[in-house]
């Protein structure tokens, strides 16, 4: 009988486990951005929403990794987030008003010469 209760609040123990590491979900995608001042910006920005576990921001590539709880908080308002940072992503152009108000190093944005 004892080895019965053992093994079933084992099993439960697993199967609960991994049920809340479904929560977290861990993706990439492309954010705008040029130099060490935009990482900054954009990692310690993106790490203090509510549910971002893990965010890693590469400048060569643009390419953000990061671990988020989709419990807590949607994929779409991560990336509305990081544009109102003033760095576009896929989904969202940052404003206008924000993004002209990085420093010079930050403007992301050329203008094509034709």
């Amino acid at each position: 009988m004892k080895y019965l209760i053992i093994v079933s609040l084992f099993v439960s123990s697993i199967c609960f486990s991994q049920g809340n590491n479904l929560k977290s979900q861990k993706v990439s995608f492309n954010v705008k951005g040029v130099c060490e001042m935009c990482k900054d910006r954009i990692e310690n920005g993106t790490l203090k929403l509510k549910g971002v576990k893990y965010v890693k921001w590469d400048i060569i590539s643009n390419n953000i990794s990061l671990i988020y709880n989709s419990k807590k908080i949607k994929l779409d308002d991560i990336h509305k987030e990081i544009s109102l940072l003033g760095h576009s992503t896929d989904k969202y152009t940052a404003p206008t008003e924000i993004y002209n108000n990085l420093p010079d190093c930050c403007l992301y944005e050329t203008l094509s010469i034709h």
